[in-house]
């Protein structure tokens, strides 16, 4: 990831790439367009290299833990990822053709919170649903709810 924010990687570099990419898929597009998507790429970069950074810390929290989720490693994940995402502006500073953002150090912390956010929504159970998916009482059997005889047991 500090690769990614030295002078190699910076708006001017880049930019070409995508450039020719996109006038090979689409020849027709707009200088404007191009703007637009290169600035959205570049910042859905952001968001996703944090969000793999965040999924990565709280799995060495984890290390071999019986429980996949805690709310500790979720903080610890997060706070480093703060942590990084300021020094990471930080360095760029020092680059001549990056800039350090504090808009940026917050859309990196965005990436890293919203991974933790939809990991724990998919690990979460709902309160009021058992792992059949019925509600607090056990689901009952087609034949009881019929009333249709249980076969004999001994045949």
């Amino acid at each position: 990831m500090f690769g990614l924010s030295t002078d190699m990687f910076a708006a001017e570099h880049t930019g070409s790439v995508l450039w020719y990419v996109l006038s090979e898929l689409a020849p027709r597009v707009t200088y404007e367009h191009y703007t637009l998507l290169h600035f959205l790429t570049r910042k859905a970069a952001h968001l996703t290299e944090y969000a793999i950074l965040a999924c990565l810390l709280l799995r060495a929290f984890r290390a071999d833990a019986a429980i996949a989720w805690h709310w500790r490693w979720a903080t610890f994940s997060v706070l480093l990822v703060a942590i990084y995402a300021g020094l990471d502006e930080y360095h760029q500073t020092y680059t001549q053709y990056r800039t350090g953002s504090v808009s940026d150090s917050m859309l990196d912390m965005s990436g890293g919170l919203i991974a933790l956010t939809l990991l724990w929504l998919s690990r979460r159970k709902p309160a009021d649903l058992n792992r059949h998916g019925w509600g607090d009482a056990p689901p009952c059997s087609c034949r009881a709810s019929r009333n249709i005889p249980a076969p004999p047991t001994g045949a």
